[in-house]
């Protein structure tokens, strides 16, 4: 379980490009080592284990990519391009957990530590990773957003605010099974543009608005709910108060704050754990955690719903007299 060469044999391959390349009749490893610019013994001792691995197969004349390979292809629509390329939000951000022991041993993210900035600061200053970011959590959440939308009434809602809500695809899911209602998503730009077009292309302009801004900032006010979907568990309980208190500041006096996420102890597993330390400085967090969090901005837990397999909705609503 502890060795590495299997992991960041996959993560190099996907990068250079190989199980694309290999499709078919395959290629040499003389004209790949050239086209690829790598050194040809490294680049077959590579390909040896990727054999091994039986995601390529040896021929006459070098190798290509098996059935079980074309898995790794940049079009076989599971996202794990985006999670594996080393230049990608995905496969980076993995690589922090080289940095594991610092975050155990101080509670802080590894991947400032590794890369000098934090994760969203890196969006910011490179485009490409932002990009694969937000289409790997496109895709994440694509075969979810069926059952999130089944599984709670929604319709309870004329408006709602969907809180750093990426490129709009759940509210556009949730606005399309209730056309009564009307939604508002606020992120950054570009995403937010990105929004604006997963709107337009369901023809939901019209009940529609899309605001660039951080979720750190004044949010609309006067919605009746504001959902914060995979949000919180990215952030420390600082930066996560800081987020809870904007909702609360929009929301007053009526509105709802809904939390989607996993949760510890139901909706959440040790491995995410790790993964929102190590990469963000957050966790999964427990139904008590939750409860004190929302308790400092007048919230109390009103409903608690199993949504999927991995993720909760929390509802929460203002305490008498807040």
């Amino acid at each position: 379980m502890a060795g590495l060469a299997t992991p960041m044999t996959l993560r190099v391959a996907v990068t250079l490009g190989l199980p694309d390349r290999l499709l078919g009749d395959g290629a040499s490893i003389d004209e790949l080592a050239v086209e690829l610019d790598v050194a040809p013994v490294a680049l077959d001792l590579l390909l040896n284990h990727l054999a091994t691995l039986g995601v390529v197969e040896r021929t006459s004349t070098g190798y290509r990519t098996t059935a079980y390979g074309a898995n790794l292809c940049v079009d076989a629509g599971n996202g794990l391009t985006d999670l594996l390329r080393l230049d990608t939000a995905g496969g980076r951000a993995e690589l922090a957990f080289v940095e594991l022991a610092h975050s155990v041993s101080t509670g802080q993210a590894a991947y400032p530590r590794r890369y000098g900035q934090d994760f969203y600061a890196d969006l910011a200053e490179y485009p490409h990773l932002r990009e694969s970011f937000d289409r790997q959590m496109t895709h994440r959440f694509r075969e979810q957003i069926p059952r999130i939308v089944a599984g709670f009434d929604w319709s309870r809602f004329s408006t709602i605010v969907d809180v750093g809500g990426g490129q709009g695809s759940l509210l556009a899911a949730i606005l399309a099974a209730h056309p009564g209602m009307h939604g508002h998503l606020v992120d950054l730009e570009p995403t937010a543009a990105e929004a604006r077009h997963t709107f337009s292309a369901h023809d939901l302009d019209e009940r529609t608005q899309v605001t660039a801004g951080s979720f750190f900032d004044p949010l609309p006010a006067g919605a009746d709910a504001y959902l914060l979907f995979d949000i919180l568990h990215n952030w420390d309980d600082e930066h996560a108060h800081r987020i809870l208190s904007r909702c609360v500041e929009a929301a007053r006096p009526v509105g709802r704050v809904l939390v989607i996420e996993g949760v510890g102890g139901l909706r959440a597993n040790s491995q995410s754990d790790l993964d929102m330390l190590v990469i963000f400085g957050g966790r999964e967090r427990r139904i008590d955690e939750f409860r004190a969090l929302a308790s400092s901005h007048g919230l109390v837990l009103d409903a608690v719903t199993d949504l999927t397999d991995q993720r909760c909705l929390l509802e929460f609503q203002f305490a008498a007299g807040q």
